[in-house]
């Protein structure tokens, strides 16, 4: 099975890797992620990434996209006051569009992503919107709750020296971060 492992970041990628190779499955990974910010975080993120994938012998494809203002530009007041989950869903969607369309156009039998692995992200709203560009790109998902793998994940990228994030990524959740507030 030929697959597209849309990544956020090391230390969610981990157990999401190990998982699929007790499967034996061996993934690419891609990288898009243009909602994190600022640049700093991006680039931390990013290196992490590209270290862990060459630590771990996989194949890591690159969007190489510092988004900022497009991202915002695209949130066209998604992020409201509702806590509905609506600028959540804008990224999701952003993020595996882009992955699923890279997946149909270089023969991958499916794509998934890391996002499923972290017990702060809205995992039923990331399995409906990947379902979603499933269909549209002719793609399959491949899904798994990566979730029971977190903590095991963290401490692993703890012990390999990993950059270790603090917000989701978007500038928004940074800011929900200094005020003690989550959506």
């Amino acid at each position: 099975m030929k697959l597209l492992l849309h990544t956020c970041c090391a230390p969610c990628s981990v157990q999401c890797v190990e998982a699929l190779r007790a499967e034996d499955i061996r993934p690419d990974l891609f990288w898009y992620n243009p909602n994190i910010h600022p640049y700093t975080e991006y680039q931390a993120r990013r290196d992490t990434l590209v270290q862990f994938a060459a630590d771990s012998e996989l194949q890591l494809l690159m969007e190489d996209d510092y988004g900022l203002r497009s991202f915002i530009a695209g949130l066209n007041g998604s992020f409201g006051e509702s806590g509905d989950g609506s600028r959540c869903a804008y990224c999701y969607r952003l993020r595996l569009d882009k992955t699923a369309a890279y997946a149909a156009a270089h023969g991958y039998d499916c794509f998934s992503t890391t996002l499923l692995i972290s017990p702060y992200q809205k995992h039923d709203l990331i399995r409906e919107v990947a379902e979603g560009m499933a269909e549209k790109y002719g793609v399959q998902f491949f899904y798994r709750d990566f979730r029971p793998g977190f903590r095991e994940g963290q401490k692993q990228a703890r012990e390999r020296g990993f950059y270790m994030q603090k917000y989701c990524g978007c500038i928004f959740s940074e800011e929900e971060r200094y005020l003690g507030k989550r959506e």
